[in-house]
């Protein structure tokens, strides 16, 4: 006989082995033993969570000769042929490859016949999502009303793509995604019965790699006893799946809080000749980055040796949990950065050296100041000043606290000149008259840096939702950081709203390019490599 998968060599033959899904299996037993079977049923879940499993088990309890407890006993002559594929009354369909009007009109067909040896004629049909729309209109009438001894499960990963007619003539059942210590449990009994030496940590990792798919688990394992050894460690699975060693991810995180680049450019060099992939070595980033935050948040964090936990203290100590969700937002904007660029290690070697850098480093601190400064403004505990040192000594403090960043030089243009009487909120209309007074209510408001960076600009309507602001000149990059907080897009549609009397969507445009600001990586690697004086040459 030939090998076998470890996923189909230990594919689970009742409910009771089913991993992690018993608000399912214990459903389907009771309507089994109660025979309260329905006609049609929905399975929907991520990859490798047991649907299709769950679907074989399910077609064959019903149709055993010899059921016990909800369960099929796997000896009769009915579940036999059923594992075997020589029963013919249990019909299993992949949608991804069978999706057209003419397959679904052969099972139209076929459900007329009674079953040849079992109780009912049961289709799964997998990724019923895949069929086509005319493929869905032949399948109702019949999913609507089966004969008797038709039964149809359906599994999917994408439910939301099924037609409404579909979904509501189906009996759903979801399956969650597999928690760490079921597939942990789950993989000690694969490698007792498969002569497999693994210690607790390389289980736990694969566990973690396999996000939740039994299927996945148990592929990884099988890869890490390939070459003949049946001994798994974590550096074996870190070898054979590309992750990065935890030394060198931990030297970038180091160069980052170091602000150094020349250690970092050093320990990228040494990542390039390993030969591991930049996007798993991203991915191990930011999971490091992320257990360094439940570290500095619980004091707890799992998969590290005591040399490893020891690090991560260190550098939780160094950083506020501010920086670690900033740092882990940033990586995730490489990530996506390096997925659609033709210069990959380029791009990944300037967006570390630009978190080296203390001008971004010093970000959060800034925009603390400023917010500071917004609070203090909206409290009123000041004296509005009426001569023209005032003012300047009023100009001075906000331009000083902003130019730090170096990225805006409209502030300087601000006349802090506070007025105390409220501002009307019966904007017009027509924006074009009443986008000046909204810009003006927002300095009246305190929001000096959101109004500073929408000076000059004009807001038209272009549809029934959508409102653009268009600016004169390209923005900045600390400019768009400010006009695209969440608070600050919230606080500008509001107003909008109020003058269409209606809620309305804000697009940002600009007038010289005429299309939405955009960053360009390679621009900003470009500035970065001069201002950093490294000899970058970006090719085409």
């Amino acid at each position: 006989m030939g090998y076998t998968a470890l996923y189909r060599k230990f594919r689970p033959t009742t409910f009771d082995e089913l991993v992690g899904q018993e608000h399912i299996t214990r459903t389907l037993k009771n309507q089994i033993i109660a025979d309260r079977v329905g006609h049609a049923y929905l399975f929907n879940g991520g990859r490798g969570t047991g649907k299709t499993s769950s679907a074989k088990i399910l077609a064959r309890a019903i149709n055993c000769l010899n059921p016990k407890n909800g369960e099929p006993c796997n000896e009769c002559e009915i579940c036999k042929g059923a594992m075997n594929g020589s029963l013919t009354d249990i019909v299993e369909m992949d949608a991804a490859s069978n999706n057209s009007v003419e397959d679904i009109r052969s099972i139209r067909e076929e459900v007329n016949f009674l079953p040849t040896k079992a109780k009912y004629r049961v289709y799964i049909i997998d990724e019923v999502h895949m069929l086509s729309s005319g493929a869905f209109n032949a399948l109702l009438k019949t999913l609507e009303e089966p004969p008797e001894h038709v039964k149809f499960i359906l599994a999917t990963t994408e439910p939301q793509k099924l037609p409404a007619t579909i979904l509501s003539r189906c009996q759903r059942f979801d399956f969650k995604r597999i928690s760490d210590e079921d597939i942990m449990k789950r993989l000690k009994i694969v490698c007792n019965e498969s002569e497999i030496e693994a210690n607790e940590g390389a289980l736990k990792m694969i566990a973690t790699l396999s996000e939740g798919a039994m299927r996945d688990a148990l592929s990884i394992l099988e890869r890490c006893v390939q070459d003949g050894e049946n001994k798994i460690d974590e550096n074996k699975i870190r070898e054979l799946v590309g992750i990065p060693k935890i030394t060198f991810v931990h030297n970038i995180i180091e160069s980052i809080v170091e602000y150094d680049i020349e250690k970092a450019l050093n320990s990228i060099e040494e990542i390039l000749k390993q030969g591991n992939d930049l996007n798993n070595f991203l991915w191990e980033i930011i999971k490091y980055v992320k257990d360094i935050l439940v570290y500095k948040t619980s004091g707890k964090v799992d998969l590290y040796s005591e040399e490893d936990i020891q690090n991560i203290k260190i550098i939780s100590e160094k950083l506020t949990k501010e920086r670690l969700v900033y740092l882990i937002y940033e990586f995730s904007n490489l990530e996506n950065d390096i997925k659609w660029s033709t210069q990959k290690t380029i791009i990944f070697q300037a967006g570390i050296i630009r978190l080296c850098s203390k001008e971004v480093g010093n970000i959060n601190n800034i925009e603390e100041r400023i917010q500071k400064i917004e609070n203090y403004l909206k409290s009123g505990k000041f004296q509005a000043q009426s001569n023209i040192d005032g003012q300047i000594k009023n100009n001075n403090i906000i331009t000083s606290s902003v130019n730090e960043n170096k990225k805006i030089d409209a502030v300087s243009s601000v006349k802090p000149v506070i007025k105390t009487t409220s501002n009307s909120k019966s904007y017009s209309s027509d924006l074009s008259k009443s986008w000046p007074k909204m810009i003006n209510d927002l300095k009246q408001n305190g929001k000096i840096v959101l109004y500073t960076n929408l000076i000059n600009t004009k807001a038209e309507q272009v549809d029934d939702n959508v409102v653009e602001i268009k600016f004169p000149k390209p923005i900045n990059a600390f400019g768009k950081s400010v006009l695209e907080k969440q608070e600050n897009v919230k606080e500008i549609s509001n107003l909008i709203s109020m003058a269409c009397g209606k809620d309305m969507k804000i697009k940002y445009i600009s007038d010289i390019q005429n299309q939405t600001f955009k960053n360009n990586p390679e621009d900003d690697i470009q500035k970065l490599a001069n201002e950093s004086n490294i000899p970058f040459n970006i090719i085409d």
